[in-house]
């Protein structure tokens, strides 16, 4: 449909149509079936579900293509229905989450996941994707790290734009793709203690500087819909907050296309007090710039009167409403409202051979091996025991993939059975314990050793740990404590768990046989004493369908272990919000020495156990000392080639991660200690080398000056260049 025709087609609705395209109901109001990721206690009348503009967490050909056939028979104008789903890191085939997918510092490995999902998701009748979240996240309480891909502006602003990309392709014409809507604007991931749907306070600059750069780079990739966030900030709630949409996402991101609300996040200004009923919140969210509410009374029941009386003018609804239409255009209902949905393409693609390929490598690349003593792993023993509640676990997704199938994915005991069973190893497998102590309270709580159950589970498992050469404990946190609404103040494993693993390291002679851990998470944990009682440790995420499958390559040695952590782990709780690129401080701690008086906790380590960007491999790499072209850069076109040139000293084929990171010594507002500005993949055979460069120019070296403004300033400037956020590696520049 051309523009003038939408024009027309505006002008020629009712208040009421209007209003109503800015009205999203929850999907389970047409399909029993259909997801609730919300709360509701309030039925929409007919009226609004036969006018209502857009709805949520419907899938599936066939509703999908009924659902729109009744809409459009109808509605007084015959628009179509939008259709919105959670497609977070998988519709059918799975993806490792989002964290995990940060994991392998590779955007490409995002672009293509968000592809397939795509494909996948439209085939069942889906428009847009509530995806990617861009939030920065430096607080491991937080439950929803899982959705993020971590704590570096950087790195998030990469993969954040590689997953629009795959998403939307060239074209929302594409019937095989949909339109992604970053989230969640703004800052949410800076929740206060870590507790959700809480108050974000946060200066202008640390806004700027830190929070804003990731939502900006996918706005540039081209996102078609953005979504307020749940917190206030500073004091206003996101949805009614007009600085926040409308001078920094509109006129400073130049963003032009729908802003919907999170579920009810319009109607819970009334709760933080920000508005005094639905209707005056209805009137700050319009005037905020929201176009679409979700799955509240507050557009539907309030916007009419609104207008009516003069408090919202209809041309700022109309805006809204425009905005909303264009973007039906553009995927092209208007031609097709069914937009390629159907059964048979449905069943053609989803969990098809080639996509489960694609995610298989995907969780090889996001696994972090954080210890391998003595080189035990790969697997060598002839007599392998897998023990813990993951040993042969379905649900290895996140809570977010929630069309997914559990059923569907492939578990550790398959994988091993397939790739190790048809050889000369002999394998075992017991659980060991319950994944939790009590369902009904899904913390860690205290482990009770008279516990029938997981005595009983706990016996059998200690005696094929006796008969092993190696041991593969499975463990981690249950798939309902990271996600939306799970903050935690205890981030261990859960009890029965971490009993299981010292009952094992109790009876297992370390000069005999070997102890692996994989730790199957959703966030940064506190990891207690399991590093040091583990010969390897390996950190596999939320690994989505083929996790089994992507694990036994690694564990089996057909696969290097590349991921980095995209998140530093903490030694305790009580240090977080941790992350790399912080303030030295006036005070920093000495690194040898009196440290009385100095920044520092009294029973911790100030850094991270394991920093952001480690990861081991099965090889070693050696780094040169860093080389610079020239020692000054100005301000123009010019730029420095910072350079090392990598080893694999080691015995086998690996990929290791080269990072950039720039400190900028001195400036007019506190800088960190460094910053990751790049970061490169290299694959050698043992004995190679390679030279690794990097471009360093004026623009990586500007930030939100004192002057209110992103600039760069003259100084001295350090570029390091290593394996992880802890390298020393580094070389000084001058800007000039």
């Amino acid at each position: 449909m051309k523009k003038s025709d939408l024009k027309k087609l505006l002008a020629d609705m009712s208040l009421e149509e209007k209003v109503m395209q800015l009205v999203q109901i929850p999907g389970y109001e047409f399909e029993q079936d259909a997801a609730v990721t919300g709360l509701s206690d309030k039925k929409s009348s007919d009226k609004v579900k036969r006018l209502a503009g857009s709805t949520l967490g419907v899938w599936g050909a066939d509703k999908a293509i009924a659902l729109q056939k009744r809409y459009m028979e109808n509605h007084p104008h015959h628009i179509p229905l939008l259709l919105m789903l959670d497609v977070i890191h998988g519709h059918k085939t799975v993806f490792p989450c989002p964290l995990g997918q940060g994991a392998t510092f590779d955007p490409e490995v995002a672009k293509k996941g968000a592809e397939i999902q795509a494909k996948e998701a439209s085939a069942e009748g889906v428009h847009v994707t509530f995806s990617p979240m861009a939030d920065l996240v430096r607080d491991a309480r937080w439950g929803r790290v899982v959705e993020s891909t971590g704590e570096d502006k950087y790195l998030n602003g990469k993969m954040v734009s590689a997953m629009v990309e795959g998403y939307q392709g060239t074209s929302l014409k594409d019937k095989g793709h949909v339109a992604s809507c970053i989230k969640h604007f703004a800052a949410y991931g800076g929740a206060e203690a870590g507790r959700d749907y809480n108050d974000v306070e946060l200066s202008e600059h640390t806004l700027r500087e830190q929070y804003l750069p990731a939502y900006k780079e996918g706005i540039k990739a081209g996102a078609r819909l953005v979504m307020t966030s749940f917190n206030t900030l500073n004091g206003i709630p996101s949805s009614g907050n007009k600085w926040l949409m409308k001078d920094i996402l509109r006129k400073e991101m130049k963003f032009k296309g729908v802003l919907i609300s999170d579920w009810a996040a319009i109607a819970e200004m009334v709760n933080w007090g920000f508005a005094k009923d639905m209707k005056e919140a209805s009137r700050l969210a319009m005037e905020a710039g929201v176009d679409i509410d979700m799955c509240t009374g507050c557009y539907g029941g309030n916007l009419q009167n609104l207008v009516k009386e003069g408090k919202v003018s209809e041309k700022l609804l109309d805006e809204a409403v425009m905005r909303v239409l264009e973007l039906k255009n553009d995927l092209g209902l208007f031609e097709d409202p069914y937009r390629g949905a159907s059964v048979e393409k449905s069943l053609e693609v989803c969990l098809c051979d080639e996509h489960r390929k694609v995610a298989r490598d995907a969780v090889r690349k996001s696994l972090v091996l954080l210890e391998n003593m003595g080189s035990v792993l790969p697997l060598s023993s002839k007599k392998i025991a897998f023990i813990g509640p993951y040993a042969d676990e379905k649900k290895i997704h996140s809570s977010w993939a929630i069309s997914g199938e559990p059923d569907k994915n492939v578990t550790i005991k398959e994988a091993a059975k397939e790739l190790l069973g048809a050889g000369d190893a002999e394998l075992k497998f017991a659980k060991g314990s319950n994944m939790l102590l009590d369902k009904t309270d899904i913390g860690s709580g205290v482990f009770e050793a008279d516990d029938d159950s997981n005595k009983e589970l706990l016996e059998e498992a200690l005696d094929i740990a006796k008969w092993a050469g190696e041991i593969v404990l499975c463990l981690g946190e249950d798939i309902g404590q990271s996600g939306e609404s799970t903050s935690r103040v205890d981030i261990r494993i859960p009890a029965p768990q971490k009993a299981l693993f010292d009952a094992v390291c109790n009876v297992t002679d370390r000069s005999k046989k070997k102890l692996i851990t994989l730790i199957f998470n959703g966030r940064p944990l506190d990891l207690e004493d399991i590093p040091q009682k583990s010969d390897a440790l390996l950190i596999c995420w939320r690994p989505g369908t083929e996790g089994g499958h992507g694990i036994l390559d690694v564990l089996t040695g057909a696969y290097s272990t590349s991921g980095k952590l995209p998140v530093s782990f903490p030694w305790s709780v009580g240090q977080e919000p941790l992350h790399y690129d912080h303030y030295n401080t006036g005070r920093p701690k000495p690194k040898e020495g009196q440290t009385i008086f100095s920044s520092r906790y009294l029973d911790c380590p100030n850094e991270a156990r394991f920093p952001f960007g480690f990861g081991l491999g099965y090889s070693e790499f050696e780094v040169s000392a860093v080389k610079l072209s020239k020692k000054k850069l100005s301000k123009d076109e010019d730029f420095i080639e910072a350079s090392v040139t990598v080893k694999n000293i080691g015995k086998v084929e690996a990929t290791e991660t080269l990072q950039l990171y720039i400190r900028d010594v001195a400036g007019s507002r506190v800088r960190p200690v460094k910053e990751l500005k790049g970061f490169e993949k290299v694959t050698l055979s043992p004995g190679k080398s390679a030279k690794v460069s990097f471009r360093i120019d004026e623009t990586m070296l500007r930030f939100f000056t004192i002057n209110n403004k992103f600039e760069s300033e003259e100084g001295k400037f350090v570029a390091f260049i290593g394996t992880d956020s802890k390298t020393n590696n580094s070389a000084e520049f001058e800007l000039v």
